[in-house]
């Protein structure tokens, strides 16, 4: 089968951008998306609740080249945006990996152009609302910031555990666009789910940085905060999402791989597999 069949049969299309240029304190993330494609190659391709998920069709189209442009984040986002359309544009589920956070935006602002009442899902140790960091609008740290102000999206996060002075405020002030789960008062329970999937409209983009997961098992990012989640409260508060709402799209972000320990690599491919079979299950065959 060519490549343009094997993409004209696929439901979900999976992208990689390779940037971390407005990383200020570890860079490496722009390792990531190939090497959670590298370790996807020895994902078990049969889950025990959702089967042979890549029956679905799973296209993978490579990692956007944004070598030239990396010294310009906006720049990297508005070629992000411009590969996405296309790609949202022919009805597939876009998988968006990392990379640094700030590259979400381009996918959102895509999605955002089909979905007008598009929300936005984000699992991060921080809450990214800085008006600018680093000397851009574009960072890492602002990119939730950006999806409010700029795309008119609401924002819900969770797993936060680090907040700046000047976000506090900002979300304080924004009640009716951000909303916040903290990981201390949802680390050890579920009865958060409910009130945080009604912030969500009914069309949602999910976002993982996966520095909202705990360092025990994700200490392969710039970031690594303790007391973050663990692997089951982070599932089964997603596979409640996509029962409940319609998951249009997602990403898997801030992935460092560390030479040497392979699991959070290996991790954050099954996190890409298991939210690929979520929405297979949830969102395409509901």
């Amino acid at each position: 089968m060519s490549d343009s069949e094997a993409y004209k049969n696929s439901k979900v299309v999976i992208m990689g951008v390779p940037f971390d240029g407005t990383v200020t304190y570890q860079t490496g993330a722009k390792m990531g998306p190939n090497a959670i494609l590298n370790a996807s190659v020895n994902v078990e391709p049969y889950d025990d609740e959702l089967g042979e998920i890549y029956t679905v069709g799973i296209f993978t189209v490579g990692t956007l080249n944004v070598e030239e442009i990396h010294t310009d984040p906006k720049k990297v986002i508005d070629a992000v945006y411009h590969a996405s359309k296309w790609i949202v544009k022919d009805n597939k589920f876009l998988v968006t990996l990392g990379g640094e956070h700030s590259i979400s935006q381009g996918a959102i602002k895509a999605y955002k152009e089909k979905y007008k009442r598009l929300s936005v899902l984000q699992l991060d140790a921080h809450l990214d609302l800085m008006e600018q960091f680093g000397g851009t609008r574009y960072s890492h740290a602002s990119v939730s910031r950006r999806v409010v102000e700029d795309l008119r999206c609401k924002v819900t996060s969770f797993g936060v555990r680090v907040v700046s002075k000047e976000e506090h405020e900002f979300f304080k002030k924004h009640k009716d666009e951000v909303s916040v789960f903290f990981a201390k008062d949802i680390h050890d329970n579920d009865s958060w789910h409910e009130e945080a999937i009604d912030t969500l409209e009914d069309d949602v983009y999910i976002t993982l940085d996966v520095d909202g997961l705990d360092p025990s098992i994700m200490p392969a990012t710039g970031t690594p905060v303790p007391g973050g989640l663990g692997w089951y409260r982070v599932i089964d508060f997603l596979r409640k999402v996509y029962k409940e709402r319609k998951v249009v799209g997602f990403d898997v972000v801030e992935l460092k791989p560390n030479p040497g320990n392979e699991a959070p690599n290996f991790l954050s491919a099954n996190l890409v597999y298991k939210n690929i079979g979520f929405y297979k299950k949830y969102t395409l065959l509901s």
